[in-house]
């Protein structure tokens, strides 16, 4: 142990560092922004699986996959808070996201390139906002960074133990989110790196383990034939995905749109010097493949490159629902290629300043780490992208108020049956406040934009609330007293500004 510390005390020291930095840009405040309902929607899942057994997959109703959920549960026997609980799983799963850029830039590159992939995995607004919420996708971007890891190095080793631990990342992947399906698909692309020594032989081998990846991926997916729903995953594709048929008369719709969405999004949650290293590590990468006829690192390098766009363009082409998380299993991917481009572009600055890298520390570190601030501190004042922003802080989907509401409502139903009416049945609300009041005397009556029949019978017996949002509420409130309003961040375009409500129902 002693001599493996001193033979890797470099490597060691510098993921000491990235992770010191990458745990202080994700766990201060990490519950100060409002809720997103499918934060709430995964909780409340969580929250209802662990109770109950025989609803392990329940997942699998909404066409989603359970393995997020399932890795949550735990968390909630050591956190009382369950927004927390659910955000610092999405924190552990980041956090293996950098260990493999690390692991990834070395193998392919060198020690210095994975320096910098890894700070900029750190450092990337991108990276630290989603990292910190409660989303599968920071999961799936981790076992796909490993999965790209270990398919390269299977290309060159050709063992069954590298093999078979493709597989339970390949079927992990699945396992979190369908499109983790994607990376099967990919996976021939790093024949790329193969080094064909043996003749025919060694490529019929690599072609074994390949199906030997494979096969356990497709039975750790068959697992989830145990769950009474395992046919909602197929069916609920159409709500998310056009066919190819739907676009064979407009096959740029989509994705002119999509395009555009993203030159929206990159150069604001990148920032754009870290958006130029990446221009520039894709454009050395293919210098490096025209010198070299495909050999050596640039190859690899490819592979990463290959991997990151062919899900990206895929999404743009496809997808009828476009939001910047989707492409978040990308992300890690570029970082590295990024990384690469930064070590590339080292010796270049070392004609204008003795000291090149403390000069592309000050290039690239400004913009991230103050919009990295800004999402520690005040989130609702970051520059995101508009959709971005309307979705998480502005619209019916960001939640404000809810642990504020959840603990009121606890204290008015401890000598007495409480019964809050909401307006909608899944999502922000109810899920956003049934998350904080599990094990309550509250019960729920879901409604549309009013206060129902069923909510005015019940404020006739028991003490009742009703919690909407302002926007949707218009004229729907009648014969109740505002207790509390939460308003939520002000839209720049001057729509009329949300807020949560809290009501009281009288009889």
């Amino acid at each position: 142990m002693v001599n493996f510390v001193i033979k890797h005390r470099l490597e060691i020291l510098i993921l000491s560092i990235l992770a010191a930095g990458y745990f202080i840009l994700r766990l201060p405040n990490l519950t100060l922004q409002p809720i997103f309902a499918d934060e709430a929607i995964y909780i409340r899942w969580a929250q209802v699986m662990k109770a109950e057994p025989t609803l392990r997959f329940l997942p699998l109703s909404d066409g989603k996959t359970p393995l997020f959920m399932w890795a949550m549960i735990p968390l909630f026997k050591f956190i009382n808070d369950p927004l927390l609980a659910g955000r610092l799983l999405s924190v552990f799963a980041g956090f293996f996201t950098l260990v493999g850029i690390f692991f990834l830039s070395k193998k392919v590159f060198n020690k210095r390139t994975a320096f910098w992939a890894g700070l900029l995995y750190v450092i990337t607004p991108y990276t630290v906002f989603f990292d910190r919420m409660a989303l599968v996708d920071s999961m799936l971007a981790a076992f796909t960074i490993w999965i790209v890891y270990f398919a390269i190095w299977l290309a060159g080793s050709l063992r069954l133990d590298i093999s078979m631990i493709l597989g339970y990342l390949l079927g992990g992947a699945i396992l979190t989110k369908t499109p983790g399906m994607l990376n099967l698909f990919i996976l021939p692309l790093t024949i790329l790196g193969f080094k064909n020594k043996g003749g025919s032989h060694t490529l019929t081998r690599l072609i074994i383990l390949w199906g030997v990846a494979i096969a356990i991926a497709f039975v750790m997916y068959n697992l989830l034939r145990l769950g009474p729903n395992f046919h909602m995953l197929s069916s609920r594709n159409t709500d998310y995905v056009f066919s190819p048929l739907e676009l064979i008369s407009r096959p740029l719709d989509p994705f002119i749109p999509h395009f555009r969405d993203i030159a929206d999004w990159f150069p604001k949650l990148l920032t754009w010097p870290i958006l130029l290293s990446l221009v520039m590590g894709v454009l050395y990468i293919a210098y490096g493949l025209w010198q070299q006829s495909f050999k050596g690192s640039s190859v690899s390098g490819l592979i990463i490159v290959l991997w990151a766009f062919i899900p990206l363009l895929l999404n743009m082409a496809f997808l009828r629902t476009f939001t910047a998380r989707y492409l978040f299993s990308s992300i890690p991917l570029f970082l590295v290629i990024a990384g690469f481009g930064v070590t590339r572009l080292l010796p270049a600055l070392a004609y204008f300043r003795k000291w090149p890298v403390a000069l592309m520390l000050i290039v690239l570190l400004p913009l991230p780490l103050y919009f990295d601030y800004l999402l520690l501190t005040s989130p609702d004042k970051a520059p995101l992208p508009k959709e971005e922003r309307i979705g998480y802080f502005e619209d019916w989907t960001a939640g404000y108020g809810l642990s504020d509401i959840a603990k009121f409502l606890l204290e008015k139903s401890k000598d007495r049956k409480v019964v809050v009416g909401t307006e909608g049945a899944f999502g922000t609300l109810p899920d956003g406040l049934q998350i904080y009041l599990d094990k309550s005397n509250v019960s729920f009556v879901t409604s549309k934009a009013v206060i129902s029949a069923q909510i005015r019978m019940a404020a006739k017996d028991n003490l009742t609330y009703f919690v909407g949002n302002k926007n949707s509420l218009q004229g729907g409130v009648s014969n109740a007293v505002l207790i509390k309003e939460y308003p939520k961040a002000k839209p720049k375009d001057n729509k009329p500004q949300d807020a949560m409500l809290l009501y009281q129902v009288l009889p």
